[in-house]
């Protein structure tokens, strides 16, 4: 079985992953519900939920690995955005006091 990803514990450059603000957002206006973003992502980010409208969404975002875009690339209606890299690593500076 295998060993459940836990972000609560996790750091990345120095910085707890819980204060990192890097994860996707989905379009839903582009989403076709295509699910390929959530087979090619291995950490668990993604979630269907059955409901009025077939939905998927980022149930796990501190599960997305910092920096990574690999699942917006899968996505074949570019649904999907991320933060703006640069900003995120000045945070991740100024929180490291760097």
């Amino acid at each position: 079985m295998a060993k459940e990803y836990d972000a609560s514990t996790e750091e990345f450059m120095g910085v707890p992953r819980k204060k990192i603000p890097w994860w996707p957002t989905i379009d839903y206006n582009k989403c076709t519900f295509c699910m390929e973003c959530d087979k090619f992502c291995p950490h668990h980010v993604y979630e269907k939920r059955e409901t009025e409208q077939r939905k998927l969404v980022v149930a796990n975002p501190y599960n997305c690995v910092v920096f990574c875009r690999a699942c917006a690339k899968a996505c074949p209606e570019d649904a999907l955005s991320f933060p703006d890299k640069r900003e995120i690593t000045k945070l991740i500076k100024e929180m490291r006091g760097v």
